[in-house]
Order: C-alpha cells, then structure tokens, then sequence
C-alpha cells in the first residue's frame, strides 16, 4: 500500500464489478452465516474513487470473523493478520471490539479489492452502511467528499497516508450522517438469517 493513491471519476460499471467479486466472496464463504455489501466510495452513484471495490461481508460473532478469514484465505485471498482494525471515531464506541475487523485483497487475476469482515451490529458496520447510504441521499455532500478526496490525494505520497489523512473527513461526515438517520429512522439492513 505505498503507492501515490489516483482518484478517478466515477465509473458506472462498478456496481456490476462488486456483483463478480461478490460472487467469489461468496462463494469462499458459502458454508457460513453471513451477508454481502458493496461500501466505500464505489458503492455511491456519482462519487470518484479509487478503482478499488470495497466489499463488506457481515457475520454474527468473532468466531465468525475468524471462520470467515479462514474461509477467504483457502479460496486464495491474502488475509491481513487480526489487527488491522477501524479507527475508533472521536464520540462513539471506546471499546475496541467494537472496531475489529479482518481484511482481505483479492486473489491473483481478480481486480483489485478489500474485503471488510466485520461482525454485525457493531459500530463499524453501522459506520460503513450509513456512511455509504447518506452519501447516496445526499449527492451534495458526495460532491463535497469527491473534491476532498482529491485534494488528499494530490497531497499525500502514500494510500496508507492518505487514508489516515480522510479519516477525519469521513467522521465529519458520519456525524451529519448519524443525525440524518435519527431524522429518518434509518437502520442498517439485517444480515439474512438461515
């Protein structure tokens, strides 16, 4: 992850891109309890991005994390060690449970691709879906981010750099998301049980 990060316009062919890499993602995670989305900025209509497609699989507990990071690395993903967590946001959630995560990079021949296993109900699931849904209902807000994004980019020498640069960006963002969704009712979709 050392490369200078490049965002590019949006590209409308993503969402049938997350469809083939979601396919394998499923495939890899077939005998387990779990669901699928597309997050990050390829999962808005109209935003740029890296051309990296962030998929989210969601699972029940920490068991099923660590099930579903097992499952990932025999189907050929290269699975980061436990760790590689999400930043905590400034006023939410302290305990650190609530920011574990395992993440993936796709395999060999697949386009580029993070998967994000995160476990259900916890506030880094919140904060990918109703990051990802504000900025879908609120395209002004999208094009603010986009500008911002680039900016960064111009700046920063590094993907890694760059992300912990947007990182406070993306939680500004998130507190206006947080009241929208108290204005809305809004509530993250349910991971189908089987």
């Amino acid at each position: 992850m050392s490369s200078r990060p490049k965002i590019i316009d949006y590209d409308p062919t993503w969402p049938e891109q997350f469809e083939l890499v979601a396919a394998r993602v499923r495939e890899a995670l077939a005998d387990l309890d779990y669901s699928v989305e597309h997050i990050g900025s390829t999962a808005v209509p109209g935003l740029a991005a890296k051309d990296v497609i962030d998929v989210m699989a969601v699972v029940g507990n920490e068991s099923d994390m660590v099930e579903a990071a097992q499952a990932l690395a025999a189907a050929g993903w290269t699975v980061r060690p436990p760790g590689m967590n999400d930043h905590p946001v400034p006023g939410l959630a302290a305990d650190p449970r609530e920011w574990m995560k395992r993440f993936a990079h796709e395999p060999h021949g697949v386009r580029r691709t993070n998967v994000h296993v995160r476990i259900e109900g916890r506030a880094n699931h919140r904060y990918a879906i109703l990051f990802r849904d504000f900025l879908k209902a609120h395209p002004d807000e999208a094009s603010r981010y986009a500008e911002a994004k680039r900016g960064l980019a111009a700046l920063c020498d590094s993907t890694g750099q760059y992300a912990e640069e947007k990182d406070p960006v993306c939680d500004l963002i998130y507190l206006s998301a947080e009241r929208w969704a108290e204005e809305v009712g809004w509530q993250p979709p349910l991971r189908p049980t089987t």
